[in-house]
């Protein structure tokens, strides 16, 4: 996924954020249907709840959107830092939407992790960083695709659930041609099938990890996207977070583990 962020911070500059996103969807679709081919044809994504596809797609395509808007204006590993606030979401969405448990230390992380993102956000008298907020919604609309694919995934195939979020993607990045696209050239060409690639394939085992475990059990491996942003964001930027962004990003990471920690005990009988 980080690597995916990286490509498409690269084509921001010269293309819009609905282009990216139908362009890159296009591709993911392309390996979609090889996968299907292989595994079986089109019963492997027949489609028993559509209202609940269509919820995941909104949200999927709200998040994105977000998102890589975010980081046209945001160094990499600041955007990414911020949206490390999706598990603490995911947390009280699973509480009130799926009805998991969540105690009173869970809940307190969940306000230690939030003050965590003041920290990077760095509101003041005068404004708060409007920037970093698009992150912050991006992390939300995450959280509501996550609790949604959790939801949906036991009447509906890894596949199918993939499928109908990108063809939704796919149409809801055309619905922005009439705000004016970019003439492709052929090297970003090559890297919009390489975001594709890169995020069909993240995205097809973040829908698979919810077969396995808990929401908030699963919470935890998000933040070594931090390690990767760095580094990316380093080498093809030259952009490296500064002491604000790393000691929120650090408050986040003690909530967000705290809150697994509590989530391991529970899921044993001991907490």
């Amino acid at each position: 996924m980080t690597a995916n962020d990286a490509v498409l911070k690269w084509l921001t500059g010269d293309y819009p954020v609905g282009q990216l996103l139908f362009f890159r969807g296009l591709f993911v679709l392309m390996a979609i249907s090889v996968i299907v081919w292989r595994s079986g044809g089109i019963e492997t994504i027949r489609i028993n709840n559509v209202w609940g596809q269509f919820q995941r797609a909104g949200f999927a395509f709200a998040s994105g959107f977000l998102f890589i808007s975010g980081i046209s204006y945001l160094p990499l590993a600041d955007a990414i830092a911020i949206t490390f606030a999706g598990p603490l979401f995911l947390t009280i969405l699973a509480a009130s939407m799926l009805g998991e448990d969540v105690g009173w230390r869970r809940w307190g992380a969940v306000i230690l992790g939030f003050l965590g993102v003041m920290v990077m956000i760095r509101p003041t008298a005068e404004a708060v960083q409007w920037a970093a907020l698009l992150p912050l919604a991006a992390s939300l609309a995450g959280a509501l695709r996550d609790i949604t694919t959790r939801r949906i995934s036991a009447h509906e195939t890894s596949m199918s659930i993939l499928c109908f979020s990108t063809v939704s993607v796919i149409l809801f990045g055309l619905c922005t041609l009439p705000f004016g696209w970019t003439a492709l050239t052929y090297p970003d060409l090559g890297l919009m099938a390489l975001s594709g690639l890169f995020v069909g394939g993240a995205h097809y085992l973040l829908i698979e990890r919810f077969r396995w475990a808990e929401a908030a059990l699963l919470a935890p491996f998000k933040y070594t996207n931090m390690i990767w942003a760095v580094l990316f964001g380093f080498i093809i930027f030259g952009d490296l977070p500064d002491a604000w962004t790393l000691s929120g990003a650090g408050i986040v990471v003690i909530g967000g583990l705290y809150i697994a920690h509590r989530e391991t005990l529970r899921v044993r009988g001991r907490g």
